[in-house]
């Protein structure tokens, strides 16, 4: 206990920051994933083109790369400044939309076609009939995945903590500066990740059991 309540202050303020980053880069990569699915699912070519581009090439780029490219190479090309933290949120949600994307499409191919087929004949356009008939269906069947998903996402943040910011993953660096128990330090930081997944797990049980779908 020596080790957390001597660091208490740097654990709060890290693990402030890494539940900030994970906050906004949910929103941000669920909004953009879901997005990025209807397009795969468009009708319009050129939109699933885009879509499966985008995919194939965030899947297979590691997330440090992207990282290096908000805090690198970004910069140089004079548009919108952001500071390492608003970087962060940045590359965290256009890499995890991705995983996103797949997620929920996944779930739209399980919703029977004759349910877009009979929202067509009642009038719906696309948007309308993916928004109010496919989306809600498909949303119940991908909560695992997607909930995995968000739980990789907390995990990743730790990257961040090697591009300037100070969260969870920059604690180990603290303390070896201090000359403190690294051990028992980074025992403590995973066991702090352990009680931030627990929430996403239990969320996840519940949507299971209230969206439960006979099959």
């Amino acid at each position: 206990m020596s080790v957390l309540t001597t660091f208490s202050d740097l654990f709060l303020r890290a693990f402030g920051t890494t539940i900030q980053l994970f906050l906004l880069s949910a929103v941000g990569s669920l909004v953009l994933g879901t997005f990025l699915a209807m397009l795969r699912v468009s009708p319009v070519p050129v939109f699933r083109l885009v879509g499966a581009v985008y995919v194939t090439l965030v899947r297979n780029t590691p997330l440090t790369l992207v990282f290096f490219f908000f805090t690198f190479a970004y910069p140089l090309l004079k548009m919108l400044r952001l500071d390492p933290f608003q970087g962060a949120v940045v590359a965290l949600s256009l890499y995890t939309s991705a995983f996103i994307c797949e997620v929920v499409r996944s779930g739209i191919n399980t919703v029977p076609v004759g349910q877009a087929e009979a929202s067509r004949a009642l009038g719906l356009t696309f948007g309308q009939m993916l928004v109010n008939v496919v989306l809600p269906q498909a949303v119940r069947s991908v909560v695992p995945p997607l909930v995995s998903t968000l739980i990789a996402l907390l995990k990743n943040t730790t990257v961040a903590a090697g591009f300037s910011v100070s969260d969870a993953g920059s604690i180990s660096y603290v303390l070896s500066d201090e000359g403190a128990n690294m051990l028992v330090g980074l025992s403590w930081v995973a066991f702090f990740f352990v009680l931030l997944v627990v929430p996403l797990t239990l969320v996840q049980r519940a949507l299971e059991k209230r969206w439960s779908v006979a099959r």
